[in-house]
């Protein structure tokens, strides 16, 4: 059964936006889970523009659910999920300056590289998944790293959706068979709403887990946490 791990970043960006503790992001880890959430994302990015290092610090030890960190395997991020030691570490190739995620690894340019860093993660237990776009041949490199998951960017998907969902998640479904086939656990997010998730986990339902940030707190703002946490588990939860 697919889970629903909530990204906190956006809730520190507001607090960062004054300064302060307002809102309290450990707190609000805390709610989502009360909430019904099976998981915490968080992707400190180095400029620590929204969950900064001493956040993560701070929210692992407090968490009943799963803890997932995202980011770029730079040296300081590395640092910081061997100290903190999450259940889920993902690999994002998001360059510094970047607004969000906006690209899955090239797994086959960059096999050595992503060896070395699962390895290392791995030595410490921690599960490690690989963002990818839906393409099976980075699914297929992936999985000759030596990750525990993918993650498909499916950004795609939803900006396609609208036009003709069926043709959006067409390469989600060959890339998703290839991961099954490799063996590898699969997780999908971006841009996934309570428009278009239930269809995507109707069409693949083996996916494990979704990572769902920004349009969880835009919903929020109108519905209220708990709610639009509930509303996103009712379009999981349909199996």
């Amino acid at each position: 059964m697919t889970k629903l791990s909530v990204n906190i970043n956006k809730i520190a960006t507001l607090r960062n936006a004054r300064g302060g503790n307002m809102p309290d992001v450990e707190k609000a880890a805390l709610d989502c889970e009360r909430f019904g959430a099976e998981g915490i994302t968080v992707h400190p990015r180095p400029d620590e523009r929204h969950i900064r290092y001493s956040d993560v610090r701070a929210i692992r030890p407090t968490l009943s659910t799963e803890f997932n960190i995202e980011g770029n395997p730079i040296p300081s991020f590395i640092d910081l999920v061997m100290e903190v030691v999450p259940d889920q570490v993902t690999l994002v190739p998001d360059a510094a300056d970047a607004i969000t995620s906006n690209a899955g690894w090239d797994t086959i340019r960059n096999r050595e590289f992503l060896t070395e860093v699962c390895k290392k993660f791995k030595s410490k237990g921690i599960r490690v998944s690989i963002f990818t776009d839906p393409d099976p041949e980075m699914v297929k490199g992936a999985s000759l790293c030596g990750c525990d998951r993918v993650e498909l960017y499916t950004e795609s998907y939803a900006s396609g959706y609208g036009a003709g969902k069926e043709q959006a998640i067409r390469p989600f479904v060959a890339a998703a068979q290839a991961a099954k086939e490799c063996g590898l656990g699969l997780n999908a997010g971006h841009d996934l709403n309570l428009e278009n998730l239930e269809y995507y986990i109707r069409t693949i339902p083996w996916t494990d887990e979704v990572s769902i940030g920004h349009a969880i707190i835009c919903d929020a703002l109108y519905m209220g946490l708990e709610k639009t946490i509930q509303a996103y588990l009712s379009k999981i939860k349909i199996f």
